[in-house]
Order: C-alpha cells, then sequence, then structure tokens
C-alpha cells in the first residue's frame, strides 16, 4: 500500500516531464508589424524569402527604444522597427545618399513620424554615445568591407565604426547581424567577389570593439546554398544561406 502511495506521485511528475513541448506562440506585437497594412508594397514582396518575424522576434525589439537600422535602404525592415518601437520609441535609419531615395522616404516618414533618417556618406555615419538601444543590420554588414566609386560608397575602417557603435550603445544594448554566410578568407576580396562574409569575422570584429556574443538563430539557414556564388547570381537570389548573431554590450 505504501509503494503504491508513492509510486503515483512519481509517476504523475514522470508523464508531466515526458509531455511534448508545445511551441511558442508567435509574438503579437512581431505578427502586427509584419502584417501592418501601411507597409510598401515592395517590401512586403520579400517577406517569403526574408522571413522578418523570425528576424525581429530573434532581434527582441522593445517599446520605447531607440533602434539604429544601418543602410536602411528602402526601409524594408525600419517600417516594422517603428511599430515595434512604438510612438515613444524611434528608429534611425541610417542610409548613403546613393541609396537614399527621397520619394520613398516620404512615404515612410508620413506613415511612421517616430523615424529620424541619417544620409550620410558610409564612413562617416556616426552615432552620439550612449544614444541607441540596438543597432540592427540585415545584409549589409558585410558592406562594411566594399567601397566602390560608381555607387559613391567610401572604403569603411571597420574596426573604427564598429568602436563607434559600443561607445553608441547603451550599457545592457544590443547589435544584431542578418548577412549572407561566405568563405573564410581575405575579407575584402570576398565581398567584392560575393557579398558574402564569414560570421567568424563578424564576431571577431564584435568582440574587439567590446560587445559579448549573445546568441545566434538558424531559421534562415540555407544548407543547399552554394557559397561561392555571388548573391546577385540569378539562380540563388533570394534564397541565401544566412547567419543571424546577436551581440550584447555588457552592463
Amino acid at each position: 500500500m505504501h509503494k503504491c502511495r508513492l509510486l503515483t506521485p512519481l509517476l504523475g511528475a514522470a508523464m508531466l516531464f515526458a509531455a511534448p513541448a508545445v511551441a511558442a506562440a508567435p509574438d503579437k506585437a512581431v505578427a502586427a508589424a509584419v502584417a501592418d497594412k501601411q507597409r510598401i508594397a515592395d517590401n512586403r514582396k520579400q517577406d517569403e524569402g526574408r522571413q522578418p518575424a523570425a528576424v525581429l522576434e530573434f532581434a527582441q525589439v522593445k517599446p520605447g527604444s531607440t533602434v539604429a537600422d544601418l543602410l536602411a535602404g528602402n526601409g524594408y525592415y525600419s517600417e516594422m522597427l517603428a511599430d515595434l518601437v512604438g510612438p515613444k520609441g524611434t528608429v534611425i535609419p541610417m542610409n548613403s545618399p546613393g541609396f537614399h531615395k527621397a520619394d520613398t522616404w516620404a512615404t515612410l516618414l508620413k506613415a511612421h513620424p517616430n523615424m529620424a533618417p541619417m544620409v550620410r556618406p558610409v564612413n562617416q555615419m556616426a552615432l552620439a554615445p550612449k544614444s541607441v538601444d540596438m543597432i540592427f543590420t540585415h545584409l549589409v554588414y558585410h558592406d562594411l568591407y566594399w567601397e566602390s566609386e560608381k555607387f559613391k560608397f567610401a572604403r569603411v575602417d571597420v574596426d573604427a565604426m564598429v568602436a563607434d557603435w559600443f561607445r553608441a550603445v547603451r550599457p545592457g544594448g544590443t547589435v544584431i547581424v542578418v548577412d549572407h554566410v561566405g568563405p573564410a578568407g581575405n575579407t575584402r576580396e570576398v565581398v567584392e567577389k560575393l557579398h558574402r562574409i564569414d560570421a567568424a569575422t563578424v564576431r571577431a570584429d564584435m568582440e574587439r570593439a567590446g560587445f559579448v556574443f549573445d546568441g545566434e538563430n538558424e531559421a534562415l539557414r540555407i544548407k543547399a546554398d552554394d557559397h561561392s556564388k555571388n548573391v546577385f547570381d540569378p539562380a540563388i537570389r533570394g534564397k541565401t544561406d544566412r547567419f543571424m548573431m546577436r551581440f550584447k554590450k555588457p552592463v
């Protein structure tokens, strides 16, 4: 009798631990930002390949935050980040003059008055000390190792820029890096040829500046991708293998 009484709660506990894990529900704020009907139609068309919900959930954007969106282009992520930080937060879309389309940004600013664009040559993009909670980079970190006279994209001192990020991010703040997986080697040569970057290079850059690696996510990994192909190759464009990493500034 006594053995049966002891076994009953133990069996119950074992059944609880054996129960299958329930998948976490999608973040409602992220889902709403992705579904926002104010988003530019051309941006929405890229959702299938970019999986913004997975990226934004990983980024952990908080309401009221100040987020700098590096080389924001046509604001693909800027408009969703603006929804996530809310009216008390700010998004700073950072663009070089050659990639800033005034008409597009006029539309974006009308829909999201909590944006404060920065339009400067890439090697002059500096943020004030302790002014942001997050620096968000999507498929552009490799461009810090790129330069082009044609596109008026100047050579960047990567260590100096990342050191500026470390000063700009508030203690406990983060940097999100999503980029095309590239092979090891001379980084500038790899970027010039393929527009890809080795994740180990990014991590080394960030840790050298003082940031601490805070996790990664494999939602965008595509094993079938040929890392020796340029990301603009029609055969793989929009279907590249991508890494997603988060770095934190120590408190």
